[in-house]
């Protein structure tokens, strides 16, 4: 197997992954802000050649949240002109009147209406100024057609203007969400296209392949070039790769209901996964925008270990949003952060080692962070241990809602279900969380420290395509030609973007009961007809909102199909390599809620298969940590992953 290496950036540290056919190499590289492709190839130079080139990237995400995206301009059917900003009639924030949407990313003297007959329609002059622009016409995602001929209007006035069309980004109806997320798509072009060929001509320089797969919001890779026509799809391309590496893990250790759990410098990440596969979403809206593509359902809350610790205008301990990112980063980094963070409030308790190396290359500096949390202390009346101990259990509760987010107001009861805890920071907070919410057990993988990079190599090429037939009971027969329709044009889509031929193919169906506004997504194999249909319907809506009514008559409104070939790396090829070195190499004091105690500690290198670490302990590795309390115990799985249980 030709060598494949995995990049995947977070806002603190570049995970990278690589694969020689017979071992995996890992390691971890600053992320470089200004410019991620720097810290990427950085990073890359340091583990070898590589024949693939897979990555994760959150330079979409950035982009909008920090409103870097292009000057756009609008174009849709005359009288529609408005319709990004009068939106639907939810709010932001249900009982919060100041909260207000946010400001539409085009202008109003960027919107400009097309008749319905647009043969003949020329640009007006004002389009001029526009660094990208959307097309997005009432009825464009029946007639492309329309689409096309306004597309060949505009490029002719505006070459190398990169333009965005609602039925290639997202051919579905409800002309606001549609129209939201071809603008959302425009807006970001600019922005993701000039990073990915920076880091396509800086990766070949340094002698990396110039093909990449980037990694799609779905839970697939996607070419470089569609990446950045597409740059909607990749908006949570970041996170999407330990979501899949969760998936797989669980196969492997037979946990049907697992959350995945990825805790790293600047935020947590988490996700429902049952049956081994991921909950989607169609309905995102990262920064408060409408983005119809689907995307693995993760919940983020800004809680990493560099989210800082402040009092709050009630007297109160809170801790992130805001983080301290890669630079200057926590205090304990000693490179010039002076705000206590989570990262901090680990070195004062002794959970991370306050005289080890991070990530193998930088020295902490348990002082700093001492005298970040003392100055935090003594604003809150507490001394170093109380606001240390504070920091970690305030996260630990933001940690918690969000995994509620995901399970308990889905429907979906966390009792019973697993914890896979991954990123640098998620091993350190993981049986405190799973133990508060009733789960049944913890699961810390093989190389949890760059789990995410590790499931770009689990992931396959992957094609996402949706068309809306709005079709009832009465319809049946060609709702049986939408759905061969939409096969067939995903699996020609798959072929003419990666030379593959698909490995599989899933259709899913959005359904609602007639007269709703909203609808759910269920899976349908081949030979289910109405009947069969409406009972996956019944159950799923049933599951998911607590009722259903059988009797009452359902409409099928969106086809979906999932196209996917072969991963670069199974997980049944990743092995644990053998033990070397010594398990134990010592003990510490760690602070506990029930005073200090002394805690193992604990090489996971030195572990082999079967042996078993009992709490107080800290397991370390060189890119993450682990810790169990009193009465917690880990037992290593011949997969080499860490089972947790109490």
């Amino acid at each position: 197997m030709a060598p494949v290496l995995g990049v995947d950036v977070g806002g603190t540290f570049t995970d990278l992954v690589h694969w020689d056919g017979a071992a995996i190499t890992t390691w971890k590289e600053s992320s470089t802000p200004e410019d991620q492709s720097i810290g990427v190839v950085d990073g890359a130079e340091r583990l070898g050649r590589a024949k693939r080139f897979l990555h994760g990237t959150t330079v979409a995400t950035n982009a909008l949240l920090e409103h870097r995206g292009a000057t756009t301009a609008l174009v849709t059917s005359a009288g529609f002109e408005d319709v990004i900003e009068i939106g639907r009639q939810d709010r932001p924030s249900l009982y919060d009147p100041f909260a207000d949407r946010p400001e539409p990313l085009v202008p109003r003297r960027l919107r400009f209406g097309v008749p319905a007959q647009v043969a003949g329609w020329e640009p007006p002059e004002e389009l001029a100024g526009a660094g990208a622009v959307a097309i997005s016409l009432l009825y464009g995602y029946l007639r492309a057609e329309d689409e096309d001929t306004v597309a060949a209007a505009v490029e002719r006035a505006l070459p190398g203007v990169p333009v965005s069309r609602s039925s290639r980004v997202v051919a579905e109806f409800r002309e606001y969400e549609r129209t939201a997320t071809t603008v959302l798509n425009a807006y970001l072009a600019p922005e993701t296209g000039s990073y990915l060929d920076r880091l396509a001509r800086r990766g070949v320089a340094a002698g990396l392949p110039g093909d990449i797969l980037v990694m799609r919001s779905s839970g697939g890779l996607l070419p470089i070039a569609e990446a950045a026509a597409l740059p909607a799809a990749v908006v949570l391309s970041g996170p999407a790769g330990g979501v899949v590496a969760a998936s797989a893990v669980a196969g492997v250790l037979g946990h049907r209901r697992v959350v995945s759990f990825d805790m790293g410098g600047t935020s947590t990440d988490v996700c429902r996964i049952e049956d081994g596969r991921p909950e989607l979403s169609y309905e995102r809206a990262p920064g408060g925008y409408p983005c119809r593509m689907p995307s693995v359902a993760i919940h983020t809350v800004g809680a990493g270990g560099g989210s800082i610790a402040w009092r709050d205008q009630g007297g109160s301990l809170r801790v992130g949003p805001h983080s301290a990112g890669a630079v200057p980063g926590p205090a304990g980094y000693g490179r010039g952060g002076t705000s206590p963070t989570v990262t901090d409030a680990n070195l004062v308790a002794g959970r991370i080692d306050p005289g080890g190396l991070l990530a193998g290359t930088l020295r902490l500096r348990s002082e700093l962070a001492m005298a970040a949390v003392d100055r935090l202390g003594e604003t809150l009346g507490l001394d170093r241990s109380a606001a240390a101990l504070g920091i970690l259990t305030v996260v630990e509760e933001v940690m918690a809602a969000a995994v509620r987010k995901v399970s308990v107001e889905e429907g979906a009861d966390p009792h019973g279900a697993h914890l896979i805890a991954f990123g640098g920071a998620g091993g350190l907070h993981a049986t405190a969380l799973a133990r508060s919410l009733g789960m049944a057990g913890v699961i810390v993988p093989l190389h949890a420290g760059v789990f995410s990079a590790l499931g770009l190599l689990l992931s396959p090429p992957r094609i996402d395509l949706a068309r809306s037939h709005l079709r009832t009971g009465a319809d049946a027969a060609e709702l049986s030609g939408d759905i061969a329709a939409v096969r067939t044009a995903a699996m020609d889509r798959f072929a003419a973007s990666t030379g593959e031929t698909a490995g599989a193919v899933d259709i899913r169906l959005d359904v609602r009961y007639l007269g709703q506004s909203h609808e759910l997504s269920i899976p349908w194999v081949d030979g289910d007809g109405w009947d069969q249909i409406a009972a996956a319907f019944h159950e799923t809506h049933r599951r998911r909102n607590g009722f259903a009514r059988p009797d009452d008559p359902i409409e099928v409104v969106t086809v979906r199909a999932e196209v996917t070939g072969t991963a670069a790396l199974d997980i049944g090829s990743v092995v644990p390599p053998p033990p070397h070195g010594e398990g134990v190499t010592g003990a510490r004091p760690v602070l506990t809620a029930g005073g200090t105690v002394e805690a193992t500690v604990v090489r996971r290198a030195g572990l082999a298969t079967g042996d078993e670490v009992v709490g107080p302990a800290v397991i370390e590795e060189t890119e993450a940590t682990t810790y169990l309390g009193p009465g917690e115990r880990a037992i290593v799985h011949r997969s080499g992953a860490l089972e947790l249980t109490w």
